[in-house]
């Protein structure tokens, strides 16, 4: 596994995709990420899918290293995964790996990443009615369309990540009052409009 310059972020590479390029693999290693310890039992009422599919998948995820055993969980025969890792680190270079068995995983693991983000954006639209007042002034979707270069859209993105970054320690705090988990989707790329 190759090292990633941010504590508790895993860079994926070609073996560790190949274990992750699978959309009921991708939701569940979200579901325990963002919303902590869980049995399969649990993931399954929680995604929709049978317990028998999501136990395979965790087990499958647990041998590429990115969930593991939660033993301070449960009792008994319950067995209980939380995430290994807190995020993920994609390497573009996987896009033109010579083996296309990877440039497939890494086209597959992209397009769950995007339908993700896409079912974020739709349930916080359909529930930001039941989330207190507060919350319904501060969130955004936002649309620019700027005229860059690549180097000036590098350049955009780096400074997006350092402003975010400056939040991880602060956003840290659990115990702040009011405060909630909140998603960042940034997107950045070129558009034809002839």
């Amino acid at each position: 596994m190759t090292e990633s310059p941010e504590p508790h972020v895993r860079q994926l590479d070609a073996r560790s995709l190949r274990g992750l390029a699978h959309p009921l693999r991708i939701r569940l290693l979200d579901a325990l990420r963002f919303g902590g310890p869980a049995t399969a039992s649990q993931l399954a009422a929680k995604l929709g899918e049978s317990s028998g599919a999501t136990s395979y998948h965790l087990r499958q995820l647990a041998e590429y290293g990115f969930v593991e055993d939660a033993p301070d969980r449960g009792k008994g025969r319950e067995r209980w995964w939380k995430a290994a890792q807190r995020g993920l680190r994609f390497d573009d270079a996987l896009l033109t790996d010579p083996d296309p068995a990877v440039r497939g995983a890494a086209d597959l693991y992209l397009h769950e990443v995007a339908t993700t983000q896409t079912r974020d954006v739709s349930t916080w639209l359909g529930n930001r009615g039941t989330w207190p007042e507060e919350w319904s002034r501060v969130w955004d979707m936002s649309s620019w369309t700027l005229r860059l270069t690549p180097e000036q859209t590098r350049e955009l993105v780096g400074k997006m990540h350092e402003l975010l970054d400056t939040y991880r320690d602060r956003a840290s705090d659990e115990d702040l009052p009011g405060a909630e988990q909140v998603r960042i989707h940034t997107h950045a790329f070129p558009i034809r409009t002839e």
